[in-house]
C-alpha cells in the first residue's frame, strides 16, 4: 500500500479512496439506536420473561381480597408453612423470580418490622420468631430465583396514614426490605391509595393526593440509592409498567416505550395497555394475572384453578408480546401452593417445554436483502445462534428488508419467534411472514411490533421456506432471534 500512495496521490485519486474507506467503516459499524433504550437493569428484567406473585398475609386466613386493616395478629398462623414448596413450584413452572407481597393494604407485615406491632411478630406462627421474608427470599436464593417485594404504599392499620408522618414510616419500611433481605431484583408500587380503613382505631375514610402525597421521586430515591440494580413497578414505571388489566393480556401491538410526563402510581392507565409510540421513555409493560380468580387464596376456588390451556393463552398473549408475565401463586392456609395450582402449572410447563425444545429453523440456509457492510458481525446468521447480544442488521436507510429461510426440507411449525437487539432501541413498526407453497410466496401471517420478543401462533405450516419481511420500520432492523416451532398435537392454538 505504501508503494502506491504516491501514484495514487499523483493521480488524484486518494481523495476517492479515502472516501470509500470511510463509507465502509461506516458501514460496519453498528447502527446508531433509535429512541429511548433499556437501561442494564432493564435489559436484565427483559430476560427474566416470566415470575411470580406470592399474595399472602391475614386475608388468606380471614379469606377476605383486601383486609380492612383491623385484623387481629393472631389470625395469621399458618400450619405447614414451607417456603421451600413454594419457590420449589414457581422454578418447576418456569418462572425465573418471585415477588413477595411483605405489606398489602392491610398493613400486616410478613417480617418482624420495628416500626409496627401489626406483623407476624405478634401472631402465634413459630411463637412470634417467623419471618415469612427471610424464609422466602432464601429460599428463592437456595434455588437459583430472583426475589423482590411488594409493599403497599396504603396502610388501612396505620394511624397516620394520609398524614406526613406516614412517609417517614413508609420509607423506614422499605429500607428494612431492602438492606436486611439480600439482593431485590424489583419493588412492586400498588396504585391503590385511601378509602375506609381501621387507621388505628380512628375507622374513617380517609383520601390522599397521590400525586404529591408519596413524594414519589424521594421515594424512589431510597431504592436507587439502597438497590441500584433493581427495577421499580408502577402506573407511572419508572423501569416498567402495569399493562392496565388484571386478565394478563398485553395489547396488540404492546410497544415497550411510553411517555412518562404526568405518569405516577394510580394516574391513569390510558394508553398502558398497547404502550406509546413514538414516545420519550422506555417502560416495558409488566401483565400480572392470578392463576385463581382471586389474588389471595380462598378454598372455594380450588376448583377454579386456571387451566394449563389458559394459562398457554395467557403466556403467548403476554410474553409472547414483548413484556413481562407475572402469575399469581397464592398460598393456601397451611403455607403452601396447593395441589391444584401445582398440577395446572406443570402441565403448563411441559407444554411449553416441548414447543421450544427444538428450533426447526436450526440449521437452516440463510438469504438476506441486505447486510449491513457485507459484515459477518451483522450477518443474517446471527438470528439462529440463540445469542440475545448477536443480530443481524441492515444498512442504514433499508428499513424493509426480506430474510429467507431454506430449511431443506418441509417443515411443520405453528409457532414463529422473532427477537429485536433490544440496546438499539423498538425499530421495527411491522412485519410479514410468507411460506412457499406452490411455487410461490404465500403469506401466512403479519403484525406490528417486535421487541422483546414475538411470538406468533396459530394453525400449523408446512414448507421449506419462510420469508420474513419488515414491512415498516423506523430505523434499519436489528433482528437476534428467528426461530420456528411446534406445539404438541394435542394442544389447539388459535387461528391466526
Amino acid at each position: 500500500m505504501k508503494r502506491l500512495l504516491p501514484a495514487l496521490i499523483c493521480c488524484g485519486l486518494l481523495p476517492i479512496l479515502n472516501d470509500l474507506t470511510a463509507v465502509s467503516s461506516s458501514a460496519a459499524s453498528p447502527p446508531q439506536p433509535y429512541g429511548p433504550v433499556p437501561t442494564e437493569r432493564q435489559l436484565r428484567w427483559h430476560e427474566m420473561e416470566f415470575y411470580g406473585f406470592l399474595h399472602f398475609t391475614v386475608n388468606t386466613f380471614t379469606d377476605r381480597e383486601w383486609g380492612n386493616g383491623d385484623e387481629d395478629e393472631k389470625v395469621f398462623n399458618p400450619t405447614d408453612f414451607d417456603a421451600d414448596q413454594i419457590v420449589s413450584a414457581a422454578k418447576q413452572a418456569g418462572m425465573k423470580g418471585l415477588i413477595l407481597t411483605a405489606k398489602h393494604h392491610d398493613g400486616f407485615c410478613l417480617w418482624p418490622s420495628r416500626y409496627t406491632e401489626h406483623s407476624v411478630k405478634n401472631s402465634p406462627w413459630k411463637g412470634g420468631q417467623g419471618d415469612v421474608v427471610k424464609e422466602i427470599s432464601t429460599a428463592c436464593r437456595r434455588h437459583g430465583l430472583k426475589f423482590g417485594v411488594y409493599l403497599s404504599p396504603w396502610d388501612r392499620n396505620n394511624k397516620d396514614y394520609a398524614r406526613p408522618e406516614y412517609i417517614t414510616y413508609y420509607r423506614n419500611q422499605l429500607r428494612e426490605l431492602l438492606t436486611n433481605y439480600g439482593d431485590i431484583f424489583t419493588v412492586w408500587f400498588d396504585g391503590a391509595n385511601g378509602g375506609d380503613g381501621y387507621y388505628g382505631g380512628a375507622r374513617e375514610k380517609r383520601q390522599i393526593d397521590n400525586r404529591t402525597y408519596y413524594d414519589w421521586p424521594n421515594t424512589w430515591r431510597v431504592v436507587r440509592d439502597l438497590r441500584p440494580g433493581a427495577v421499580m413497578f408502577s402506573d407511572g414505571g419508572p423501569d416498567f409498567r402495569w399493562v392496565g388489566n388484571e386478565s394478563g393480556i398485553a395489547g396488540d401491538p404492546c410497544w415497550e416505550t411510553l411517555n412518562l410526563t404526568g405518569r405516577y402510581p394510580g394516574s391513569s392507565s390510558a394508553g398502558l395497555n398497547s404502550g406509546e409510540r413514538p414516545a420519550t421513555d422506555w417502560v416495558p409493560a409488566e401483565c400480572d394475572v392470578s392463576i385463581r380468580p382471586g389474588w389471595f387464596y380462598h378454598a372455594k376456588e380450588d376448583a377454579r384453578v386456571k387451566k394449563p390451556t389458559q394459562l398457554l393463552d395467557i403466556y403467548y398473549k403476554s410474553v409472547g408480546r414483548g413484556a413481562c408475565l407475572n402469575l399469581n401463586l397464592p398460598p393456601d392456609r397451611r403455607g403452601r401452593i396447593h395441589e391444584n395450582d401445582i398440577r395446572s402449572l406443570a402441565e403448563f410447563r411441559r407444554t411449553l417445554d416441548a414447543t421450544f425444545a427444538n428450533n426447526l429453523a436450526k440449521g437452516a440456509k440463510l438469504s438476506a436483502s441486505n447486510t449491513r457492510g457485507k459484515a459477518k458481525q451483522f450477518a443474517a446468521k446471527n438470528v439462529l445462534d440463540h445469542k440475545r447480544q448477536t443480530y443481524w442488521a441492515t444498512d442504514d436507510g433499508i428499513t424493509t428488508p426480506e430474510l429467507v429461510l431454506d430449511l431443506g426440507k418441509p417443515v411443520t411449525f405453528n409457532v414463529v419467534s422473532l427477537r429485536e437487539y433490544l440496546p438499539l432501541g423498538q425499530r421495527v413498526d411491522a412485519f410479514a411472514l410468507d411460506q412457499f407453497k406452490d411455487g410461490q410466496w404465500v403469506e401466512f401471517a403479519k403484525s406490528t411490533s417486535i421487541g422483546n420478543l414475538r411470538l406468533i401462533r396459530g394453525d400449523r405450516v408446512t414448507t421449506d421456506k419462510v420469508r420474513l419481511r419488515v414491512t415498516k420500520a423506523a430505523a434499519c432492523p436489528a433482528l437476534s432471534e428467528f426461530g420456528l416451532y411446534a406445539e404438541p398435537a394435542q394442544v389447539k392454538a388459535p387461528s391466526l
